[in-house]
């Protein structure tokens, strides 16, 4: 048999050789129960200044923040704090003020009306309570460039007190909803998410390079976002999210390093286990990693701001749902991840999974928008093949 670590570097290689198109630069790692099998640096961190890419590089996760805030609404659930069939607002007040969407009239105003029942949290975590993206959804997409609603990216509350685009419960889409998770956190708990989070996750993880405000340290290590044109040139960005947000986004907002990221992964594997103390609990865990849906199913997303998305899907054509907060590939994969498997991914195309059967999990990341890049998500998914083709599980590295 090959040399593993040699065909999962070839694809880190390969993806950042000079031509087009390519990438600037990428870290991916691989992780067993026991620690990390394999871990890769290739390409720079940054167009502009070709400063090498290395295993420490700070990263925007984006979307991949949201398994981090589940994990914090889940131990509330743990400690008999939070309910999550009660009515949201019993804990989040602004929840019971938001209305639904029903159109535009002749004057291009929003058509709004109360919705028929109340959002609740297991609804937020699993994208059933009704808000949506801008970049994934025509009408909050209006809603920016003819109201005036604010991105998500300005993590202003203001950003977050969108409409819903259907009554809660009556189907799975992608949105702001983990973004309102967070906030019943901080409602329970009397603190920011950030707070919460280093204290009930990074510490017993030991994730020391994970925060929504950079540090000095992480700073000096952060990777650029690159905006790839419509000729594949990258052109890197001066993008990077508010420092002192009014609001801890715990959909997106976390900066991290892959080492950092693969630790969250490992106490997946490990049935909510940690070097520093338990996360959550094993029984939690093994309810959390199962489909939430009620007869609804993971569905494309849209790419409706091009500079932003692409239309993006997982393994099209199989069917997908949704756990707590993580996709579920319902079917066989045809990278080897086995149905049941957990996985999603982060806007400046970062992607992970989570293979608790066979206890192995990855994470690769880039940072280039439009999402669903063709070339990193296309690299990503062989190198996810390359890890299963030569059973990448073993004595850590």
């Amino acid at each position: 048999m090959s040399d593993p670590n040699a065909a999962l570097g070839a694809v880190l290689d390969g993806v950042t050789t000079d031509g087009a198109p390519r990438v600037p630069g990428v870290v991916a790692m691989v992780t067993d129960r026991e620690g990390t099998v394999f871990e890769g640096a290739a390409g720079v961190r940054s167009l502009a200044d070709d400063q090498p890419m290395t295993l420490d590089t700070v990263f925007a996760i984006f979307s991949t923040t949201k398994a981090i805030t589940g994990t914090t609404v889940l131990q509330c659930v743990e400690e008999g704090l939070l309910d999550l069939d009660a009515p949201a607002r019993e804990y989040v007040p602004d929840l019971g003020d938001i209305q639904l969407i029903e159109g535009f009239d002749g004057q291009g105003a929003p058509i709004l009306r109360a919705p028929k029942r109340d959002i609740t949290t297991r609804m937020l975590l699993l994208h059933t309570a009704g808000f949506g993206y801008d970049f994934f959804d025509e009408v909050y997409h209006r809603l920016g460039v003819e109201h005036g609603q604010p991105s998500v990216t300005t993590a202003s509350k203001a950003a977050l007190c969108t409409p819903l685009l259907f009554d809660p419960g009556e189907k799975w889409q992608y949105g702001t909803n983990i973004d309102w998770a967070g906030q019943v956190v901080e409602s329970i708990r009397g603190r920011r998410l950030g707070e919460v989070m280093a204290e009930r996750v990074f510490g017993p993880l030991g994730m020391h390079d994970t925060s929504f405000t950079l540090t000095g340290s992480m700073a000096e290590r952060l990777a650029a976002i690159h905006q790839r044109e419509a000729d594949d040139r990258l052109t890197p960005l001066d993008l990077v999210l508010p420092q002192d947000p009014e609001v801890h986004m715990g959909g997106h907002g976390l900066y991290s390093t892959v080492g950092d990221y693969l630790k969250f992964l490992r106490m997946w594997l490990n049935d909510g286990d940690a070097p520093g103390g338990r996360v959550l609990r094993a029984d939690t865990v093994r309810a959390a990693a199962c489909n939430g849906l009620d007869g609804q199913e993971v569905t494309m997303l849209p790419g409706v701001i091009p500079a932003l998305s692409n239309d993006a899907e997982f393994f099209p054509g199989q069917r997908k749902s949704w756990a707590y907060t993580f996709m579920v590939n319902e079917e066989d994969a045809p990278t080897g991840r086995p149905a049941g498997s957990l996985g999603w991914a982060g806007l400046a195309n970062s992607y992970y999974w989570i293979d608790r059967s066979n206890g192995i999990a990855g994470y690769w990341a880039t940072q280039i928008l439009p999402f669903a890049d063709p070339v990193s998500f296309g690299a990503y998914l062989d190198f996810e093949t390359a890890a299963y083709r030569h059973r990448l599980v073993g004595a850590p590295v």
